[in-house]
């Protein structure tokens, strides 16, 4: 063959070997992972069962996922069910123990583990977080949370970003209110407000234009997969949004709390303090029937302006393409009382604070839109998205992969262990056992509509010594 000949043919060969070497590094290239942190939010969802409130955007991700159903915090407060969601341990009980984590990293004294986001930065993702991910917004500490010498995850994230707007800084954005209100003293602070306003007028309006950006700037990269979480503060205190979403549920009936009597005996209850800290004009919602529907409706607004936000992150995900290859989780960080056995607020071990959604989706999967009834806890989130992103999963993780109940979701699922304070609890398919530090016993049965109300400790022994004995075992804090 003549030479002018031989080299377009060469030429062309190796253009084809190119493309096809491209085509398998794209077919092996590790998925994305999108996890999406909403805080405060109870199961309070359509796709969850509460079928008066708009959530069509996260019911959406629900139809192209697995919903489980009976998943369990490890504890019913921010800053420790955040620790085990981004650590894969069962951990301290105060909002500070990821500060306490990057303690112990600075002296260098005990070993610490990786948290998640750090264990997939170090397998090749690029690593972002937006909003509320850790404890504090932006994961700084100091007097208003921006102190860059303070970091809350040593070594997780290429940018943790938080922008305040008109709130000036992290800790004015957490407990903001529309255009620029800062918390200052609580008791001047509204409990619920629904001004006039688009998206923007609360703080997590900025957050999502920010994750926009950087949902942008991520797809544009071709060589690293990415890791990016996202964290929406409402519906968290104050129950604050534009009225257009308050204005959905002026005609709604609410369902009857239940449950609504104060315990009589001993229990994890508590007085409502972070609730009733905030200006309540005097009124008290668990005897104001009237002022406790408007509470409600405030907090069904703020989940529906929640779900308006994580509507635009899925719709950018989608528009540049990354959904193609990309994970989605959507968690709740603790559940909430809103009255039920007389709290408004969470930090107890009843199932109203503990019980939280969780929607898993990914590209392929055989059966989207299924609901898993399996008990699972957060602590399994970790084994599972290194299950499904091939990135080995670490020995350190106390948790268990959910892979299986994805591809299968009505495989059964185990236990979910929680604690705070002196009191650690564990939930059954059938029973809740609340343990407290002195060997007090709370038992309930799950099967029979007393639920939460009668402690049938005293009846059934068998029952307790057995949960005593898986939760003893297990929980390694």
């Amino acid at each position: 063959m003549k030479k002018e000949v031989l080299l377009p043919v060469l030429g062309a060969f190796l253009s084809v070997l190119f493309m096809s070497a491209c085509r398998e590094a794209e077919g092996v290239r590790k998925p994305n992972v999108l996890l999406i942190c909403v805080d405060d939010l109870r199961p309070e969802l359509k796709s969850f069962g509460a079928h008066y409130i708009h959530s069509p955007h996260i019911d959406a991700l629900a139809k192209k996922g697995v919903s489980f159903q009976n998943h369990y915090v490890n504890a019913p407060s921010c800053g420790p069910s955040r620790y085990t969601l981004l650590t894969g341990l069962y951990g301290p009980s105060g909002n500070n123990a990821l500060f306490k984590r990057a303690d112990k990293i600075a002296k260098g004294k005990d070993k610490v583990t990786p948290s998640m986001p750090e264990w997939f930065r170090t397998n090749g993702y690029t690593t972002v977080s937006v909003g509320k991910v850790s404890h504090h917004p932006g994961g700084r500490g100091g007097a208003n949370w921006n102190d860059s010498t303070i970091i809350e995850m040593p070594a997780a994230w290429d940018k943790q970003l938080m922008p305040v707007a008109q709130w000036e800084h992290p800790r004015g954005a957490m407990h903001g209110l529309a255009y620029g209100e800062i918390r200052k003293n609580a008791k001047d602070m509204a409990v619920f407000q629904a001004q006039e306003g688009d998206d923007a007028i609360y703080p997590d309006g900025a957050i999502t234009e920010e994750a926009l950006t950087q949902l942008k700037e991520l797809a544009t990269d071709n060589d690293k997969p990415f890791f990016m979480a996202v964290g929406i503060i409402k519906p968290h205190l104050p129950f604050g949004a534009p009225k257009s979403y308050l204005e959905q549920y002026k005609e709604v009936v609410l369902p009857e709390i239940q449950h609504p009597q104060k315990p009589t005996g001993r229990t994890t209850w508590h007085a409502s303090g972070e609730f009733n800290q905030y200006n309540l004009w005097g009124k008290d919602p668990n005897t104001d029937k009237e002022f406790a529907e408007e509470i409600r409706r405030h907090y069904a607004a703020a989940v529906s302006y929640a779900d308006a936000q994580v509507g635009k992150i899925l719709a950018e995900l989608k528009r540049n393409g990354a959904d193609k290859n990309t994970i989605v989780v959507l968690w709740g960080d603790h559940g909430y009382h809103l009255g039920e056995h007389a709290i408004w607020g969470k930090h107890s071990l009843f199932e109203e604070s503990l019980h939280s959604p969780l929607i898993i989706h990914y590209p392929g999967m055989s059966h989207a839109g299924a609901n898993s009834e399996a008990i699972i806890q957060t602590l399994d989130i970790f084994p599972t998205l290194c299950d499904l992103t091939g990135v080995e999963v670490p020995e350190f993780a106390q948790g268990a992969s959910l892979r299986t109940i994805l591809e299968e979701p009505t495989a059964k699922g185990h236990f979910a262990l929680s604690y705070f304070n002196d009191a650690s609890s564990i939930r059954t398919k059938t029973h809740r056992m609340t343990l407290h530090k002195d060997g007090f016993v709370e038992l309930y049965d799950q099967t029979t509509t007393e639920g939460e109300t009668n402690n049938v400790a005293d009846k059934y022994p068998d029952v307790v010594l057995e949960l005593k004995q898986i939760l003893q075992k297990n929980l390694v804090r």
